[in-house]
């Protein structure tokens, strides 16, 4: 075995080791990391959104919902223009069995004042 001394002994005896942290920075040091781990762990609106449409059976439930609410619309706007059809249908079909009926219908709209 090599006996011969290392270079580096002789720096190694002088140093001495850094004087230990004061326990002030060592609070904020944690306070700081509980304040960041404190933002990471509450989410934004957004990202709730988003995480909850990241989920397929969400997303699926809500494009669902979504076409049944327009085919729930269309078919009440259907069915006005249907009954709308269906009073033009039995005005026309009562003023070609009655003309005098659909006369006395005009003549009483005309001579009906009209409130305000």
């Amino acid at each position: 075995m090599d006996n011969t001394p290392d270079p580096l002994d002789p720096l190694l005896d002088k140093w001495m080791p850094p004087p230990p942290t004061p326990r002030q920075l060592r609070a904020e040091v944690w306070r700081r990391i509980a304040v960041v781990e404190a933002e990471d762990e509450a989410p934004s609106l957004w990202e709730r959104i988003e995480a909850t449409f990241h989920r397929p059976s969400f997303a699926i439930t809500f494009v669902a919902a979504c076409m049944l609410a327009g085919l729930f619309i269309a078919e009440l706007r259907v069915s006005q223009v249907h009954s709308r059809r269906n009073a033009q249908f039995a005005t026309s079909y009562l003023s070609l069995i009655d003309p005098m009926l659909a006369d006395a219908r005009t003549a009483a709209s005309i001579e009906a004042p009209k409130l305000p």
